[in-house]
C-alpha cells in the first residue's frame, strides 16, 4: 500500500496535519496507537487562553479545524482581558472532554482521502537521506512520499509519581518505545522533557460556599469565523476559584524530597511557564497563596480539574495537600496527579516549513518539536500538513512571518532559538502583538488559507466583502462631520466628552478614548456588521500605535529579504566570533533577519556577515 502522506500520531497536531493533507486532495494515512484517543485531552480540557486563543483563530483563518471543533463542544467560553487593549484579548473555552475528541474523530472518519490505522510506528524507511515510509510494530512496511511525525508525549514516555517510574504514556496508554532511538540513529539530537497534570476531584464533595464562582460570558462568541454560536449563554458550566495557603505550602516544603522533581527522579526539564505546584512554592516563596481553578471536565461525568495544582508527589502527600485547601477539606480525589517524561528532538534541526534538515520529506509537529499545549501542536500540525502538500505539488512552502501571525512567532522561535524546556506561547514573545490580534486573524491569514486550497470561494468572498466594508466605513467616517450645535454638545456632555467648538469628522471624533461606535451611531446610522464596526474602531483608536508597529515590521521585512545562500561556509568568514560561527553553522539561517534572532549572534557578527555577502554579490558568487 502506498500513500502520499503518512501522519504518525492522532493528537491535535496529527488531526490538523491529516485533515489539511486530505482536504488538499492527497491520499493520506493517519496512524495512531488508539483510535479512541484521537484528539484526546490528557491534561486540561481547555482551548485557547492568553496568546493561545489567538492561535486558534489563526488556525481557523487558515482553514484548520480546532476552532470549529471547540465551538461545537465547549461547556463554557469567555473573552479574557476584555477590559484591556485589543492586543491581549483572547478567547478561552472549557471543552467537554468527551465531546471534543468524539466530534474530531467523526470529522476525520468522514474526511475524503483520509484513512485511519490503529497501530504503532516503530521505525522509518529512509534511503539516501530521504523518507520512503514507515515500519509498524509487526514489521509491516507502508510506503509514502512524505511522513509527518506528531508523536506528542509518547516517545519513551514515563509516568512519574514520587520515586515510582512507569513506562506508560498519557492516561496510562502504550508509549512508543523504539522510534526515538531510531531518530537518534538518523542523526537527530534527542532531548528529554517533562510536563505534568493535576488531580481530578469529585465535584459532589467540594464545599462551594468557600469558593468564588467564575461564569462564562453572557455575550455569545465563537472561535471560528464561519460558525454561529451553538450554545445557550445561560446554560454554561461554572468554574470556581480557590487558593492555596500557608498550610498547603508547609506540607509541600516538608515533603519536597518525595517529589519526583525535587527528589532527583526526574531527568527531563519541565515547562517554566506552567510549573508544578511544588515548583511554584519553591520559586515564589514570598507568595502567601497561589490561585487555583476548579474546572469541569465534562457533562458526562463528575471529574473536576484542579487547574494550577500539577504535582508529582506521592498519593498520600497529594491527599494532604489537596485537603489543606479551603473548600476541599473533604474532597474525594478521583485521579491522582502525575508527571510525564518523554523524548523530543532539537527543533534547531527543523526548517521553518517544519521539514527536518536531516531527512528530506520528513516533517515534525507538536510536542516532538519541544512545545507544550494543544494549540501550539495544532498550529504546527496544520502548517506541516499544508507544507507537505505544497511540496508534493512542487510549490513553495507557507512560512508565516513574525509580523503576520503568532504561528509565525512560534515556529520562528523554535527553529531559530530552539528550546531547552517545553515551549509555551505568550503574548510577550510577539514583538508585533498589536498587529496580531484576536479580531483580525481572518484579515491577516485567510488569503493564505485560500491560496493554500483550504478556504473555499464562499469563505474567500466573505473575506473580500468584509475588507470592502471596512474601507467603505472608514471613508464614510472621514467624509461626514458633526457641528457644534446644541443637541450635539448636550449629547457629548452626557457621555461625558469635551463639547465641540468647531466641526469635526466622525473619524476624528472616534479617536477620543471615551467615544465608541454606539456614540457614532447616534449621529450617523451605521449599517455594518459588528465585526466591521469593531475592526474600524480598533484601527482608528490605535492608528498611531499600529502605524508604528507597521514601520517596525517593514524594517524586519527588509532584513528577511536579504537571503543567505544555503551552501555558505561560515568557517571561511574572517572575524566572526567563535560562538556566532558555531550557531550559524548549526542553524543555517535562511536570511539576515533570521540570523539576527539567533542567541549568541551579536550585531557585530551580523555586520561582518552582511559585508561578506555583499562582497560575494559583487564578485558574482
Amino acid at each position: 500500500m502506498k500513500y502520499e502522506i503518512i501522519v504518525v500520531g492522532g493528537g491535535h497536531a496529527g488531526c490538523e496535519a491529516a485533515l489539511a493533507s486530505a482536504r488538499k486532495g492527497h491520499k493520506t494515512l493517519l496512524i495512531t496507537g488508539n483510535i479512541n484517543n484521537i484528539a484526546d485531552m490528557p491534561c486540561n480540557p481547555s482551548i485557547g487562553g492568553s496568546a493561545k486563543g489567538i492561535v486558534v483563530r489563526e488556525i481557523d483563518a487558515l482553514g484548520g479545524e480546532m476552532g470549529k471543533n471547540a465551538d461545537k463542544s465547549h461547556i463554557q467560553i469567555k473573552m479574557l482581558n476584555s477590559s484591556k487593549g485589543p492586543a491581549v484579548r483572547c478567547l478561552r473555552a472549557q471543552a467537554d472532554k468527551i465531546t471534543y475528541p468524539k466530534t474530531m474523530q467523526e470529522t476525520l472518519k468522514n474526511q475524503e482521502n483520509l484513512e485511519l490505522l490503529e497501530t504503532m510506528v516503530e521505525n522509518l524507511i529512509v534511503e539516501d537521506n530521504k523518507i520512503k515510509g514507515v515500519v509498524l510494530k509487526d514489521n509491516t512496511t507502508i510506503s509514502s512520499d512524505i511522513v509527518i511525525l506528531t508523536t506528542g508525549t509518547y516517545l519513551k514516555a514515563d509516568i512519574l509519581v514520587g520515586d515510582t517510574r512507569t513506562r506508560r504514556g498519557p492516561n496510562n496508554q502504550e508509549p512508543s518505545l523504539f522510534l526515538s532511538e531510531h531518530l537518534k540513529e538518523l542523526g537527530f539530537e534527542i532531548q528529554r522533557l517533562k510536563t505534568g497534570t493535576p488531580p481530578r476531584l469529585d465535584k459532589e464533595t467540594i464545599d462551594y460556599s468557600k469558593t468564588r464562582r467564575e461564569d462564562g460570558d453572557k455575550i455569545p462568541v465563537t472561535f471560528s469565523f464561519d460558525t454561529k454560536p451553538m450554545y445557550d449563554v445561560e446554560k454554561q458550566e461554572p468554574c470556581y476559584l480557590v487558593y492555596t495557603n500557608q498550610n498547603t505550602h508547609q506540607i509541600i516544603k516538608d515533603n519536597l524530597s518525595k517529589s519526583s522533581m525535587y527528589g532527583g527522579y526526574v531527568e527531563g526539564i519541565g515547562p517554566r511557564y506552567c510549573p508544578s505546584i511544588e515548583d511554584k512554592v519553591v520559586r515564589f516563596s514570598d507568595k502567601e497563596r497561589h490561585q487555583l481553578f476548579l474546572e469541569p471536565e465534562s457533562l458526562y461525568y463528575d471529574d473536576i480539574y484542579l487547574q494550577g495544582f500539577s504535582t508529582s508527589m506521592p498519593y498520600d502527600v497529594q491527599e494532604k495537600m489537596v485537603h489543606s485547601i479551603e473548600g476541599l477539606e473533604n474532597v474525594k480525589i478521583l485521579k491522582y496527579a502525575y508527571a510525564i517524561e518523554y523524548d523530543a528532538i532539537n527543533p534547531l534541526q527543523v526548517n521553518a516549513s517544519l521539514e527536518t534538515k536531516i531527512i528530506e520529506n520528513l516533517y515534525t509537529a507538536g510536542q516532538i518539536n519541544g512545545t507544550s499545549g494543544y494549540e501550539e501542536a495544532a498550529a504546527q500540525g496544520l502548517i506541516a500538513g499544508i507544507n507537505a502538500s505544497l511540496k508534493l505539488e512542487g510549490k513553495e512552502p507557507l512560512i508565516l512571518k513574525r509580523n503576520e501571525a503568532y504561528i509565525g512567532v512560534l515556529i520562528d522561535d523554535l527553529v531559530t532559538k530552539g528550546t531547552q524546556e517545553p515551549y509555551r506561547l505568550l503574548t510577550s514573545r510577539a514583538e508585533f502583538r498589536l498587529l496580531l490580534r484576536h479580531d483580525n486573524a481572518d484579515l491577516r491569514l485567510r488569503e493564505y488559507g485560500y491560496l493554500a486550497g483550504l478556504i473555499d470561494e464562499e469563505r474567500h468572498n466573505k473575506l473580500l466583502n468584509k475588507k470592502k466594508n471596512i474601507e467603505l466605513l472608514i471613508d464614510e467616517l472621514k467624509n461626514n462631520k458633526i457641528t457644534p450645535i446644541k443637541e450635539v454638545n448636550e449629547y457629548l456632555k452626557n457621555i461625558p466628552s469635551t463639547i465641540l467648538k468647531d466641526g469635526i469628522t466622525l473619524f476624528e471624533l472616534l479617536k477620543r478614548p471615551e467615544i465608541n461606535m454606539d456614540h457614532i451611531n447616534h449621529f450617523y446610522k451605521l449599517n455594518y456588521d459588528k465585526e466591521v464596526l469593531e475592526q474600524v474602531e480598533i484601527n482608528i483608536k490605535y492608528e498611531g500605535y499600529i502605524n508604528k508597529s507597521l514601520r517596525e515590521a517593514e524594517k524586519l521585512l527588509k532584513l528577511e529579504t536579504k537571503k543567505i545562500p544555503s551552501d555558505i561556509d561560515y568557517n571561511k568568514i574572517p572575524n566572526l566570533a567563535s560562538e556566532a560561527r558555531q550557531k550559524l553553522n548549526d542553524i543555517k539561517p535562511t536570511s539576515i533577519g533570521q540570523a539576527t534572532r539567533i542567541s549568541g549572534v551579536n550585531p557585530s557578527d551580523i555586520a561582518i556577515l552582511s559585508v561578506y555577502l555583499k562582497k560575494g554579490e559583487k564578485n558574482g558568487n
